[in-house]
């Protein structure tokens, strides 16, 4: 797990807290399971709602049972604080006033049993740090512990496990052992660690860069109304009708690529490069234009474990969406 002792055994670092290496995300998020008669069962798998500050999501697992996720950009351990003397249903209802019905059906069905509340931790990729230390290997949340937005912590453990046992499987003697599970790494280390940055993007930008999409339209006078025409509303809904084909390209690249038998999806980099530049392109616009100065330098992107520095980078987005501003990214 994203605690785990062998880890910081093997790394000679705490399990938790400071020189871990695990940073907090800004983010804690209400999960609910529970069977649900959907209308429209089997016809849709997955549905996000998008608004300031906060994301819904609502998936289909099968058999009539779906899962749904509340994310809130909140401080750590904002549980302890946070008074729902009503449960955390109707506390959740509030904070979803005005969304979509189905947000709110959904959760007036959720009993609070069925409701559980976690703060959101992750790390950032392990690109200079061995995985394998001899004859342990370390796989899952314990080596890339990523955030649940694409739901992709449970399946990239699975693929761990599932490369591990062709490479252990195709050796003919003990002696071989640590060199297929540094084989194993290798595999594995640029998958996990760009599904690592998918799941992070998928916080950080939606939740930070979006807003209320802009809306005209004509009241019952024929007057022209505008609402929210500001210049995240305006890029919000002119990505509405991309975003399905970026979530239709990235969920392409977690599906096909389980085997982990090429280093690189050119066909998935391709798609990410010009729809995600697109999507960057636009936030970072606002960003400029709302007068955040951006430097790219090396000490702000490499963290502690060799590639992006996840906290620092979210830490500069969550100031500068939060009223704080930034000197730099």
């Amino acid at each position: 797990g994203i605690w785990s002792a062998v880890r910081a055994t093997m790394r000679d670092s705490p399990a938790k807290g400071d020189g871990s290496g695990a940073t907090y995300s800004g983010y804690t998020v209400f999960a609910g399971e529970l069977a649900y008669d959907s209308f429209d069962n089997g016809q849709v798998g997955y549905k996000v709602y998008i608004g300031p500050g906060q994301y819904f999501v609502i998936t289909d697992i099968g058999n009539g049972n779906y899962q749904w996720y509340a994310f809130l950009a909140r401080p750590a351990d904002s549980a302890s604080s946070t008074d729902m003397p009503d449960g955390q249903s109707k506390y959740l209802q509030e904070i979803f006033a005005g969304w979509s019905e189905e947000v709110h059906h959904i959760l007036r069905v959720t009993q609070e049993h069925e409701i559980e509340q976690r703060d959101l931790y992750d790390r950032p990729p392990s690109a200079m740090k061995p995985w394998t230390d001899g004859p342990v290997a370390l796989l899952g949340d314990g080596i890339h512990a990523m955030m649940p937005n694409l739901g992709q912590g449970g399946c990239q453990a699975i693929e761990d496990a599932f490369v591990i046992g062709q490479e252990l499987g195709s050796a003919t003697k003990r002696s071989q052992i640590v060199d297929k599970l540094r084989e194993y790494q290798q595999r594995r280390l640029i998958r996990s660690a760009a599904v690592q940055g998918l799941s992070r993007f998928a916080s950080d930008i939606i939740i930070r860069g979006f807003d209320t999409p802009a809306k005209i339209y004509r009241d019952e006078n024929g007057k022209l109304q505008f609402e929210n025409c500001n210049y995240a509303g305006i890029v919000t809904k002119i990505l509405q009708p991309i975003l399905p084909i970026f979530f239709s390209v990235q969920f392409a690249f977690l599906y096909d690529g389980w085997k982990n038998d090429k280093q690189i999806d050119f066909k998935a980099f391709f798609g990410f490069s010009v729809l995600g530049g697109l999507i960057v392109s636009l936030v970072l616009f606002e960003l400029a234009e709302a007068g955040l100065g951006i430097g790219l330098g090396a000490e702000a992107l490499l963290g502690a474990e060799g590639l992006l520095d996840f906290g620092g980078i979210s830490a500069a987005i969550q100031d500068f969406f939060l009223g704080g501003g930034a000197t730099g990214l």
